[in-house]
């Protein structure tokens, strides 16, 4: 009897240890985790018999647990990444390859969504991720006192921009025009692109010492060194939103995430608005910011990959889409979303429908965002009138090179 017993016992471990091909797991993160439990539960309606595995993990983490889910064997059927990760995920040959998938729904072709955004997510001419809501960076203003300096619409080339901020600074309007936290790095990089910088080639060798990018930096430097931008970090500033109502600055380039905000906060008698960001010339405009945004990925250990593609196509249907952006306020990534009236009719938002079909992502490389972060400190010394913008780049290119050293490595070795 006690052998029967046993053998049941072991009968219902090895029966629990199996995988449930009805479940999937899904990683979510931050709020977009919270947002997308109802939308879920509709996915399993429309498909009995389905169930979905949710798991909310704060932004903060997620990168870190991702990395650690990789060593350990333990990774979900699906989870959202930021795109910026996509590359690191493909070099370690962790992600499900999406193009033989895509065929099989129609939802996902890249004619649907934008370019530049769709970009982020292939490596090496493969397809790895899909855009799940895109972010990008244009420029919130004061209409108020640009008026008041005597520009009425927003500018659109480099030239006119420091008109307008020069105008703002001498006639008293502002203690300062824009507001440039220098340990952020999103803006420099968006000039630079401005100006066709590559910032680091595909065989991982720097290209800060080029023209593209020291005639970017030498822009950006010369708003700190006219007194058009405060020398202070978000951290110093504090309060950016209470600053901007009060007019101790009158731009900012900023994302999606601040449109609620500086609705919430903004006071009825200030007059804001957005706009796309100036060009170098205005035959550009409007000018190249950055691709951003989460992709949904499909990890290679699943043993779900239809299933998982199934809700990746879901994810991406059109009304799913609005439905997510309402409760989130994330921008869509499907074109198609957008002719909806909350974002067609909303010229605020408008602003970034038009930045969004020029937009261009980092390097494609797993270091880009540590190259990024090392940017702003080293640029820092220019910032500060210890360098000059050729010795600033000179400098990013030395410690680029380094921190490369090991990607040129293995790409040397790579079989053609």
């Amino acid at each position: 009897m006690r052998s029967a017993w046993l053998a049941v016992a072991l009968l219902a471990a090895a029966c629990t240890g199996k995988e449930d091909p009805s479940v999937l797991t899904f990683w979510a993160l931050g709020r977009e985790g919270e947002a997308v439990g109802p939308i879920l539960q509709e996915f399993e309606r429309e498909n009995p018999g389905v169930r979905v595995r949710l798991q909310q993990i704060p932004f903060t983490a997620a990168h870190e647990k991702l990395l650690t889910a990789i060593v350990g064997r333990s990774t979900p059927d699906v989870a959202q990444v930021g795109n910026t990760w996509i590359p690191e995920l493909a070099a370690l040959k962790v992600l499900e390859p999406l193009d033989p998938w895509l065929p099989r729904f129609p939802v996902l072709s890249s004619k649907n969504f934008f370019p530049g955004i769709w970009e982020t997510n292939v490596v090496e001419g493969v397809v790895w991720g899909i855009p799940w809501y895109v972010d990008t960076r244009v420029l919130f203003y004061r209409q108020d006192l640009l008026a008041a300096a005597g520009f009425i619409a927003p500018p659109k080339t480099w030239e006119s921009w420091r008109k307008a901020m020069r105008a703002l600074k001498q006639k008293g309007l502002c203690p300062f025009a824009i507001y440039l936290p220098t340990d952020e790095w999103a803006q420099l990089v968006i000039l630079a692109m401005q100006q066709g910088a590559t910032l680091v080639s595909p065989k991982a060798e720097p290209k800060f010492s080029e023209a593209s990018f020291t005639q970017a930096l030498e822009f950006y430097l010369g708003l700190f060194h006219e007194g058009l931008a405060p020398v202070l970090g978000n951290a110093q500033v504090g309060n950016y939103y209470q600053r901007f109502a009060d007019g101790w600055y009158a731009m900012y380039i900023t994302g999606p995430w601040n449109l609620g905000e500086f609705r919430r906060r903004m006071p009825p008698s200030v007059s804001w608005s957005t706009a796309p960001l100036p060009a170098p010339q205005e035959n550009a405009y409007p000018g190249v910011s950055l691709a951003g945004g989460s992709s949904l990925v499909v990890f290679r250990r699943s043993s779900k990959k239809e299933l998982a593609v199934r809700l990746l196509a879901y994810l991406s249907q059109p009304p799913v889409q609005r439905r997510f952006f309402q409760e989130t306020g994330d921008l869509p990534s499907q074109l198609a979303a957008w002719e909806y009236p909350e974002l067609h009719q909303d010229p605020q938002a408008q602003a970034f429908w038009q930045q969004l079909h020029r937009v261009r992502p980092l390097p494609l490389l797993p270091e880009s965002e540590r190259l990024m972060q090392r940017l702003w400190e080293v640029v820092e010394s220019g910032i500060r009138g210890q360098a000059s913008a050729q010795q600033v780049a000179q400098q990013m290119d030395q410690e680029a090179s380094w921190m490369l050293e090991k990607r040129r490595w293995l790409l040397a070795r790579r079989k053609p």
